[in-house]
């Protein structure tokens, strides 16, 4: 996510062998909602992933159902003017092309080009959000290009990605969209999962955070396992120093493999978090490392997410991991950043 805390080269295999981010597994959601023509090339996707075995093994019986659902996206209607930076430099002749496009086509193309030169297209993205709502759908393609910037390490695309996807689900940044979300999570359809991300995506910009952190906590220990994984997606997008506690929390006592694989990854690299919160976290992972009650397995998760917050590398040696951190830290590092990432 941010650059500094790319993975370091030296990542174990444990942590390498989690999809990073909701990319894979929203995809799997996402896509699976869309026509029947896509289902074979989506199978064989999924069959090739890590993750698709845990979702295929466990909740392969829901893909029927996902082929029904039609998502609720707005109409398109005409063509709105984009509105233009001041500054004259960035008016070169990607962005006067882009400008002539539906809102839709607009959305998609700024925030493809944000991926690749972020200072071209950021400002205009932000400057233009308002005038997108009600004229964005969530189609594949937009949503297959906020999963893509959500890979970014720049956070402005992340935070870009997102206000993008709240714009096109029509969610806006106000209590009944918490409400909206809640509903949804509670229903029996399979959009209810999709909603968790969402939901933390929205806490994550300032809308009533506390409730979101307490609706996702909930859901963290839900009997449901596919409910609980994307509770940690959502918690990874909230981004605050409580969901980092929560993620702390899951990976050291779910019962799931693949849950506990999901907090290391949020905590490593994943969702909204920043470089000073997973920082923050170290001190928290280090106490782990000396908890004897935690299996093998979590433990080898426990040292390849310190590995790649740090870049260092030490194993299970807890004491030469609390020595190098005894030389590394310092007050900035274990600020926690509550407000959320900023769009420019």
């Amino acid at each position: 996510m941010d650059k500094q805390l790319s993975p370091s080269p030296g990542v174990s295999e444990a942590l390498k062998s989690v999809p990073s981010g909701p990319d894979v597994v929203a995809r799997e959601v996402k896509t699976s909602l869309r026509l029947r023509a896509f289902v074979p090339s989506l199978i064989a996707l999924t069959f090739l992933s890590t993750l698709a075995g845990f979702l295929a093994g466990h909740f392969q019986d829901a893909l029927a159902h996902w082929m029904k659902i039609h998502p609720v996206a707005a109409a398109v209607s005409g063509k709105t003017a984009l509105v233009s930076t001041p500054e004259p430099h960035k008016k070169n002749a990607d962005l006067e092309e882009i400008s002539r496009l539906a809102p839709q086509q607009q959305a998609e193309r700024l925030l493809e080009l944000a991926i690749e030169r972020p200072e071209l297209s950021l400002e205009l993205i932000h400057r233009n959000l308002t005038n997108w709502r009600g004229h964005l759908e969530d189609t594949d393609r937009l949503f297959q290009l906020v999963l893509a910037a959500l890979d970014s390490d720049d956070p402005r695309v992340r935070v870009a990605a997102v206000e993008i996807d709240l714009a096109a689900c029509n969610l806006i940044k106000a209590p009944e969209s918490v409400t909206k979300l809640e509903r949804e999570i509670q229903g029996n359809s399979d959009e209810r999962y999709l909603a968790l991300w969402r939901l933390g995506a929205l806490g994550n910009r300032g809308v009533e955070p506390v409730k979101v952190l307490q609706i996702l906590q909930l859901y963290a220990h839900d009997r449901n396992q596919k409910a609980r994984f994307w509770a940690v997606e959502g918690l990874a997008m909230l981004g605050s120093r409580e969901s980092i506690d929560a993620l702390l929390d899951i990976l050291a006592h779910d019962a799931a493999p693949q849950i506990r694989e999901r907090a290391a990854t949020s905590l490593a690299k994943s969702g909204l978090l920043t470089g000073e919160q997973r920082l923050a976290a170290v001190p928290q992972l280090l106490n782990l490392l000396d908890d004897d009650s935690l299996d093998a397995a979590t433990q080898k998760l426990v040292c390849s997410t310190l590995e790649a917050i740090t870049g260092a590398s030490f194993g299970r040696n807890a004491s030469a991991w609390r020595e190098w951190w005894a030389h590394h830290d310092h007050p900035q590092k274990r600020r926690h950043s509550t407000a959320g990432l900023t769009l420019a």
